[in-house]
């Protein structure tokens, strides 16, 4: 959880930088459309490494999908710590209860 954190901080300082030095900055410069849809592709490159690639990939393409997923919620103002409530809320309740709670 430290890791998360300090991303969680690290993002929020480079959002500031310029674009030119930072890849941070280049995402949020660009808008919330170009940070979604890089999301969605390494969430699909995961998926691809989970089925044909190595261990060593999907480790890899998973960091990728929590780094772009972190970006893009600091860019709609969600923390980390707001994501964390969501999950412990969700703790001990069946998957397919709490889905289908949502489907109402």
């Amino acid at each position: 959880m430290e890791t998360l954190t300090r991303l969680e901080a690290t993002i929020a300082e480079r959002r500031k930088a310029d674009p030119k030095s930072s890849y941070v900055a280049q995402l949020s410069h660009r808008g919330t459309p170009v940070m979604a849809r890089k999301l969605g592709e390494e969430a699909v490159e995961a998926c691809v490494a989970a089925l044909s690639g190595s261990r060593e990939e999907l480790v890899g393409e998973a960091a990728d999908v929590m780094f772009h997923l972190m970006v893009l919620l600091a860019d709609k103002g969600v923390s980390l710590e707001e994501v964390m409530a969501e999950l412990d809320r969700r703790e001990g309740v069946s998957g397919l209860d709490e889905k289908a709670s949502r489907s109402t």
